[in-house]
């Protein structure tokens, strides 16, 4: 290499090191104060007022330990605080007393929010398969929109039909039909 071309390539070099070294960082406009807080009214005490938001959920309140809490799933379902509805033969609508009782177990989902149900509509054997389908349907249903009309979230609530496949009473008797037409409640989640 040429004594002279080192000489410059040395010389392009520091002055490159140099002006970097002598590069300054820009200078950034400080930020605006935060917009001052509105109050709505002001504070009765000297405490500090509290900021509240509308737009979060407000989570449930937590229940005190009980004899149902610390059940699981499968207890709870065998021995059920929420009792089955029952309904008129081919009818869908709830009477006095399935309002009655739906209006009870709506009381028990209100005292454990965190619970998620499952209403199973079933029928008796009569009638065809597809029909007792239907009608089962029709029932689950039925009691779901009574429990939302009583303030149950419809988030927690499911339905299913089962027909006549899992009667309660597998006689052939009026009075077994009787307590083969109904709603069931099961605990999914709690």
């Amino acid at each position: 290499m040429h004594p002279k071309l080192s000489i410059v390539a040395l010389v392009a070099l520091t002055l490159t090191v140099a002006a970097c070294a002598k590069k300054q960082q820009p200078v950034l406009a400080p930020l605006p104060p935060p917009p001052p807080a509105t109050q709505q009214s002001p504070p009765s005490s000297g405490a500090p007022p509290q900021r509240v938001s509308d737009d979060l959920p407000v989570p449930p309140q937590p229940i005190a330990e009980d004899a149902i809490t610390n059940r699981s799933l499968d207890d709870l379902n065998r021995d059920s605080p929420l009792q089955p509805a029952f309904f008129p033969l081919d009818s869908a609508d709830l009477d006095d007393a399935a309002r009655a009782v739906v209006n009870t177990n709506a009381e028990m989902l209100r005292k454990y929010p965190s619970w998620v149900i499952t209403i199973e509509g079933h029928s008796d054997e009569r009638g065809t398969a597809e029909y007792n389908l239907a009608l089962g349907e029709r029932r689950a249903v039925s009691v779901k929109t009574y429990l939302v009309s009583l303030g149950v979230s419809p988030d927690r609530l499911r339905t299913v039909s089962y027909g006549k496949e899992f009667p309660f009473d597998p006689g052939h008797t009026e009075e077994s039909w009787e307590k083969n037409r109904r709603a069931q409640f099961v605990i999914t989640s709690k």
